[in-house]
């Protein structure tokens, strides 16, 4: 598990039919504002045209294994992050 912290970088998928975000392919980029606990974070939504953000309150953070939300709204980690972890957590101890 990657513990969620303030300027992290998620993937965020929007509700299905959330308005908001039509005309655009999910994922979208965003940094977390607030951190709830491990599985539950406040986000900020980048728009894909750079536009400007879009806030999302108490967002579902999956973690590994974790469902995804068949309705949409949740954010997840990036590939990279996940490998990043991953690599980290296999390194031995100093």
């Amino acid at each position: 598990m990657i513990n969620p912290t303030v300027g992290r970088v998620v993937w965020f998928t929007p509700a299905h039919g959330d308005i908001r975000f039509d005309g655009y392919a999910a994922p979208f980029a965003a940094h977390v504002a607030y951190v709830w606990g491990p599985r539950c974070v406040n986000l900020m939504v980048i728009l894909p045209n750079g536009s400007g953000v879009v806030g999302e309150t108490s967002v579902t953070l999956i973690q590994d294994e974790d469902s995804k939300p068949g309705y949409g709204r949740y954010a997840e980690w990036m590939p990279y992050q996940v490998g990043q972890a991953k690599k980290h957590d296999a390194a031995p101890a100093a």
